[in-house]
């Protein structure tokens, strides 16, 4: 594995090239443009303060700052999980024709949705600024979060954009899933109203706390909601198991894509 990301070095001009080609690809024919970038989390965090503030009478100070601090990184996991799903397939065509690393393609996907939320941080800390959020020295830890969360994400592409080749179901499914998963993460809700204490099955659990252990969003989202919208560093130990989940996951993902990449070629 070593190996390979050695080797995707060599090709980091077809990377980059990738990376333009959907960027301009996502934008094409739009007046705005790479704008939208900025004013798609704009839009929604207004759609969302205005039911949960004024309709939902929600009592989260800043709520529009709460929201944006979990929906950006949403939206950065679910633009890239959904298109980099089809990156195999949808490259066939190169593919087919000339050699070079297939990791290429999911990776150049998930780095395009890295430039449009980093671009998106942008809104973030504008809003901050504007709500008077406090921001501490914290925020040097939100390097680590975002490295974190590019680690998850690229393993779940990797795997998916597997799956999809030998199950062209996959890319239709993972849309429901996206839509599920939104609701099971504490984006436009506080993770607090979830109970402590449920009866599962005639088991006493604490949801919040397997909430965050199922689901490695939900922690993420708290991470990126302690460092910039309550100014505090997450726990030591929940930020390190959070980093350690983000690894594994890449791996496994990573380590399943090298053993079937070799045929994709045959498949699709």
């Amino acid at each position: 594995m070593i190996d390979r990301i050695k080797e995707l070095y060599y090709y980091r001009e077809l990377i980059r090239n990738l990376v333009i080609r959907d960027l301009k690809v996502r934008y094409k024919n739009s007046v705005l443009g790479i704008l939208w970038s900025l004013l798609n989390p704009l839009l929604m965090t207004i759609v969302f303060t205005v039911v949960f503030t004024l309709m939902l009478r929600s009592d989260i100070p800043d709520y529009p700052v709460f929201f944006m601090c979990a929906y950006l990184p949403w939206s950065f996991l679910s633009d890239t999980v959904v298109g980099g799903t089809n990156s195999i397939v949808g490259n066939a065509h190169l593919i087919k024709k000339v050699y070079f690393p297939r990791e290429v393609l999911p990776l150049s996907d998930v780095l395009s949705g890295l430039v449009n939320f980093l671009l998106a941080l942008i809104v973030l800390f504008g809003m901050i600024l504007v709500f008077r959020v406090e921001l501490t020295a914290s925020v040097l830890l939100l390097p680590v979060v975002i490295a974190s969360q590019i680690l998850f994400i690229l393993g779940l592409v990797f795997f998916l954009s597997t799956a999809n080749v030998f199950y062209r179901d996959t890319q239709h499914i993972m849309q429901v899933v996206m839509q599920a998963w939104f609701f099971l993460t504490p984006i436009f809700y506080p993770i607090t109203i979830i109970p402590e204490s449920a009866n599962i099955l005639g088991l006493t659990v604490n949801l919040q706390l397997w909430v965050r252990r199922l689901n490695p969003m939900a922690s993420l989202v708290a991470a990126y909601r302690d460092i910039l919208f309550r100014g505090a560093v997450p726990g030591l130990d929940f930020l390190l198991r959070t980093v350690v989940t983000c690894v594994v996951i890449f791996v496994i993902g990573y380590l399943i894509f090298c053993r079937y990449s070799k045929v994709f070629g045959e498949e699709v």
